[in-house]
């Protein structure tokens, strides 16, 4: 009878942490699960991965229009310009804006949710996405980037006639 009792103590112990596992799982998402996630997936030297891309790019085209007016602009115009978009993105409250983001990884993850992506992006697997994503991205950018500009094109043809086409109906209307 005694040994009964001991199976049906750890039976039951065995079935509350099951279902208290499993509710844990549905539960809300925390801010220190969302940091670990955060962490497993190279949050930050993400940023700082889109942050060097950026500042090349606003680099590049402050140097550009720099040199189409540097005629009219002071001779030091071009560095101190330099200065200021590397300073901006030093200044830039990253961490804040990380912190930020938390209640809507909370809102839309549970807990459950949020250990499962870590285990997939803890994995051979989602290390190698992450790694390769950033030249995957850069590869699909540059490859869709024609095809924008191609519809772009067709878009904008296409307001273009339809104003100008109303702009006619309007001035064939008699006052």
């Amino acid at each position: 009878m005694r040994r009964i009792l001991v199976y049906l103590l750890l039976f039951v112990g065995f079935l509350a942490n099951a279902f208290g596992q499993g509710s844990d799982a549905n539960s809300p998402a925390t801010k220190e699960d969302v940091a670990r996630y955060f962490e497993v997936v190279h949050s930050r030297q993400m940023i700082d991965q889109m942050t060097a891309v950026m500042s090349k790019s606003i680099h590049q085209m402050t140097r550009d229009r720099y040199l189409k007016n540097k005629d009219k602009l002071p001779p030091d115009f071009d560095d101190r310009e330099s200065k200021h978009v590397d300073q901006m993105f030093k200044d830039m409250p990253w961490d804040e804006m990380m912190q930020a983001m938390i209640p809507a990884y909370q809102r839309h993850f549970t807990k459950g949710d949020i250990d499962t992506l870590i285990a997939f992006y803890s994995s051979p697997a989602g290390q190698k996405l992450l790694h390769e994503l950033p030249a995957i991205l850069s590869e699909s950018m540059q490859a869709m980037t024609p095809i924008l500009e191609r519809y772009t094109e067709t878009v904008k043809q296409k307001v273009n006639d339809e104003f100008a086409q109303a702009l006619k109906q309007s001035n064939n209307k008699p006052n």
